[in-house]
């Protein structure tokens, strides 16, 4: 072979050579499991591409994250120091590698001492910003100049690792902030201030306090039915949920007890009565008889009210409705042979075109809620069309439910009253009640501020 093939020869083997390097190094990273290990291939094995003798690898949001040769960064080494102020203050406009002379800086005293640390040849590798990654740069140092091939290999290099690392970094939804560095510090404090002002201005927002609490559509004025005295229900003469009109009998009390003691009296009163005949007939002749005559006057009064008394309860026994509208109770089969007392509630007569919320707030839901504002019922059979109401009751008081839960009764009139679309009496559902305006960040920290000053008592 002629000897000057020799040299072109030698040199395409070794750009071979470095390309089969650089496939290596660029699987290696693919294959890496974790950022750690990929700042580990980054200044470790990058030396199978070129030679060097020192290598770091600096972040703009983490300063030096790895050295050659060590496992670990000691933050408060002199070298990590130095190289950190060094790469802050290095020229952050260049975007290709470089290399640098630094017996260059041999005549200035902020970088004077430099023999330290390093070689006196580096070649520096800018590491663009990318999704996760801040970036930053790849620093190797060694005692002859690199030359171009050697640095443009490692700029394809450090391009496909930092095409890695930025796969393995953790998505931000901030992440602006942190890919900020690149823009310089004053940018990043902008961008940094923008957001800080504007969380602050979202969180002044004026909002609508608002709590959901169980609720039922109720009969708005309706008439109770009460037993007017104490006796035994003998026939309910009306089904749940009918509609009846006014004066229509609704149940009947058992009349047999009744019915014997109005004959008892009536026969008593009849028997005064005759005695009281007879002496006054007598009293003519008689005197004596006479002075009887008061005392019967006063036992017939007497027997005439208990017999009208009797005689009323006789057309009590028998309930009508006080007026038109649907009766409401649960089942006719549990008021037969039911005894009652006076004043005892039955039943209830109410328009069914009539009806309110009723509302059963929990005592660590309850907020300030003013007479007037606003209620949405969603109701579980129409939970597409809410019903509109005005807060017109809340309790002061939270009353125990059946589910032996304590709770505060709210009570709303309807928007539109009366109209046929107006929902039945009975519905149940969830109310959406509002309170008073405040801001955004108390609406989003009332409920959890309020279970932490429960839990640690403050």
């Amino acid at each position: 072979m002629p000897e000057g093939l020799q040299p072109e020869i030698g040199q395409q083997n070794t750009s071979e050579v470095m390309l089969a390097t650089l496939l290596h190094l660029m699987r290696r990273a693919r294959e890496a499991a974790s950022a750690a290990s990929l700042r580990f291939v980054l200044v470790n094995e990058s030396h199978a591409l070129l030679p060097y003798r020192q290598a770091a690898l600096w972040t703009s949001d983490q300063g030096v994250e790895a050295l050659s040769g060590v496992s670990a960064v000691e933050r408060q080494a002199p070298y990590v120091h130095w190289l950190e102020r060094w790469c802050k203050q290095a020229d952050s406009a260049a975007t290709g590698a470089a290399g640098l002379d630094l017996r260059s800086l041999s005549g200035s005293d902020e970088w004077a001492g430099w023999q330290e640390w390093l070689p006196p040849f580096l070649a520096v590798i800018p590491l663009p910003s990318r999704d996760g990654f801040a970036g930053g740069r790849l620093v190797l140092a060694r005692e002859k100049p690199f030359t171009p091939a050697e640095l443009s290999m490692l700029q394809e290099w450090c391009d496909a690792w930092v095409q890695a690392y930025a796969a393995l970094q953790p998505r931000r939804w901030l992440h602006p902030l942190h890919a900020a560095p690149t823009a310089g510090r004053k940018k990043r404090w902008l961008i940094r201030s923008g957001v800080v002002l504007a969380i602050a201005l979202i969180s002044v927002l004026p909002v609508r306090l608002t709590v959901l609490a169980p609720a039922e559509l109720v009969p708005l004025d309706p008439a109770i039915i009460r037993a007017p005295m104490d006796g035994i229900i003998d026939d309910v003469l009306v089904s749940p949920n009918q509609r009846v009109a006014s004066e229509q009998p609704l149940f009947a009390f058992d009349r047999v007890s009744l019915a014997s003691r109005l004959e008892v009296a009536e026969r008593s009163l009849t028997t005064i009565q005759a005695e009281y005949r007879r002496n006054a007939q007598r009293a003519l002749f008689d005197p004596e008889s006479k002075s009887e005559l008061a005392v019967l006057q006063s036992q017939i009064a007497e027997r005439q009210v208990e017999v009208e008394y009797l005689r009323e309860l006789n057309q009590r026994s028998q309930v009508p409705a006080p007026r038109e509208g649907v009766v409401l109770f649960e089942d006719a089969g549990d008021l037969i042979g039911r005894p009652v007392v006076t004043g005892e509630r039955i039943m209830v007569v109410a328009d069914e075109h009539k009806t309110q919320v009723e509302a059963w707030v929990s005592p660590a839901d309850m907020v300030n809620l003013l007479p007037g504002n606003e209620v949405k019922l969603y109701l579980a059979a129409d939970p597409v069309n809410p019903v509109s109401a005005r807060i017109s009751y809340v309790a002061h008081l939270a009353e125990q439910r059946p589910d032996g839960q304590f709770a505060y009764r709210v009570r709303a009139q309807l928007d539109e009253q009366g109209q046929p679309s107006t929902p039945r009496v009975g519905l149940k559902g969830t109310a959406k009640l509002e309170g008073e305006t405040v801001s955004l960040i108390y609406w989003v920290l009332r409920r959890p501020w309020s279970g932490l000053r429960g839990w640690i008592g403050l």
